[in-house]
């Protein structure tokens, strides 16, 4: 005889995701839930070996880090013989995905 044991495990329901710069909602009425996220996870021979990091950033708080970003890399490059030419643009790598289908 044949029986099949079926195991029933606890669904997890997110009721908020909060930015971890501001502490405010990234909930967006009608819409959901709106953030970025920024991650790491480091490996073998880094100064941080095993270590992960996720830190999620409401709309704000997201385009002031990128913001902080691209002025460093400007700093970095700006005596450079091919300056970086980037602009707006850093960091974007698609545009109107408005469906997260990919």
């Amino acid at each position: 005889m044949f029986v099949k044991h079926f195991v029933i495990l606890p669904t997890e329901t997110v009721a908020d995701i909060t930015c971890d710069v501001c502490c405010q909602s990234t909930r967006v009425e009608g819409h959901g839930f709106q953030f970025g996220t920024l991650q790491a996870h480091w490996g073998y021979g880094s100064k941080h070996d095993g270590e992960r990091y996720e830190v999620h950033l409401c709309e704000a708080c997201f385009f002031r880090a990128l913001s902080g970003l691209r002025r460093e890399r400007m700093v970095n490059t700006m005596f450079d013989e091919n300056p970086d030419r980037t602009g707006d643009e850093f960091g974007l790598v698609q545009r109107s995905e408005f469906w997260k289908d990919n």
